[in-house]
């Protein structure tokens, strides 16, 4: 990467397990026992106040929700 991220690390359930704000490139973080990660811009987590422990709700994004025609 070229630029800094958060990385929060997610479990099966998509629990915030480990969240490391704005990690600069070349840095390297892990969970061991984290499923996956979700990588956002610098500064997302703490604008969205989001901390470990929350639980995360993805939901699809279709034509006729976003407004696009």
């Amino acid at each position: 990467m070229k630029f800094a991220f958060d990385a929060m690390y997610l479990d099966r359930k998509r629990k915030v397990l480990k969240i490391r704000h704005a990690m600069v490139p070349g840095r390297i973080s892990l969970c061991l026992r984290a499923h996956s990660v979700l990588e956002l811009p610098a500064g997302t987590a703490q604008a969205t106040g989001t901390v470990k422990g929350d639980q995360l709700e993805f939901e699809q994004i279709t034509a006729s929700t976003s407004g696009a025609l």
